[in-house]
């Protein structure tokens, strides 16, 4: 595949901390590619660096064929970007707003009116078209705000935490709105901290920390990088801390742990690894509910690649 954006040893550096370090990546055209990385890792900066927005003192980077500068406008015309903070105005409409942004890069009013009514549908607001910022919910501002950053029909787009605090049906009307937009032919760089949406639109998956690229390849690939092989699940009322300390004495358990009354126990390898549990429990007549068994998570590579602690 053709690769549409490519960045070649980028580094950005605030009073000699670096944000971004020796950075090399590429995305292929026509793929989603999952952005990922704790707060703090350089996803912001790598992607305001990427948009021309901020200066860097080593590397470079090209968009199309082209080598990225501030004034390259015949490039960045190809290019629509959706931040996290909703930015529209609330003096206009719906409409008016799509209009606006979209009269950006269009100027031609008959095929601009055309983009304005696609872009509306993508996102559902035809029936809002009259409609203030101020009217709307969350989940449908944040519709206006996507609509806005693609109605131009750009080659290239940035989705920063598009999903972010809303309600579930605008967040099932986005997500598919984003693989429509990817089966028209756009390529689409996405950032979020929700795993279940990377797993479900995502082709590939880089994932950063301290400015570097720490993993990256498909949702099958990252998660062959994961230590446990199996997590187990148990739904029960209590358990004491004795009982806990013997089952992370059975054979290649990695950890266990017991948090709003379930029991997750990760083991490493193994066959019969849910037989073992259900025994330990048996023989020592512990009630449970539910129990069940399932592989390692992307969001589990995720922190064992990261790590657990919190991040400011």
């Amino acid at each position: 595949m053709v690769n549409c954006i490519e960045v070649k040893n980028l580094t950005k550096e605030y009073k000699g901390i670096k944000a971004v370090d020796d950075l090399t990546l590429e995305v292929r055209e026509g793929e989603i590619l999952g952005l990922l990385g704790p707060n703090g890792s350089g996803k912001t900066t790598t992607m305001n660096c990427i948009l021309s927005l901020l200066k860097f003192q080593k590397g470079s980077i090209t968009i199309l064929g082209h080598e990225m500068r501030p004034n390259l406008y015949e490039v960045k015309r190809e290019i629509g970007v959706v931040f996290q903070d909703v930015a529209v105005f609330d003096e206009l409409t719906v409409y008016e707003n799509i209009d606006y942004f979209c009269g950006l890069y269009v100027p031609e009013k008959e095929k601009r009116k055309a983009y304005i009514e696609k872009a509306l549908e993508l996102v559902g607001l035809e029936e809002y078209k009259k409609f203030y910022p101020k009217q709307l919910s969350g989940g449908l501002l944040r519709r206006l705000n996507i609509a806005c950053g693609v109605a131009h029909q750009p080659k290239i787009i940035f989705l920063d935490e598009p999903t972010v605090a809303v309600d579930p049906q605008s967040r099932n009307r986005i997500l598919e709105g984003i693989q429509t937009l990817r089966k028209e032919g756009a390529t689409i760089i996405y950032t979020t901290h929700y795993m279940e949406e990377v797993e479900i639109l995502c082709d590939r998956i880089i994932i950063l920390d301290k400015g570097k690229v720490i993993a990256q390849g498909s949702t099958d690939e990252l998660k062959k990088l994961a230590k446990i092989e199996e997590k187990i699940s148990v739904e029960m009322e209590s358990i004491s801390d004795k009982h806990l300390s013997e089952i992370q004495s059975i054979k290649n358990v990695l950890e266990c742990s017991f948090v709003n009354q379930v029991l997750v126990v990760s083991f490493l390898k193994g066959k019969n690894n849910l037989m073992k549990i259900l025994e330990y429990l048996n023989d020592h007549k512990l009630k449970y509910e539910n129990i069940y068994s399932e592989r390692p998570t992307l969001n589990d590579v995720f922190l064992e690649l990261t790590g657990k602690e919190l991040r400011d």
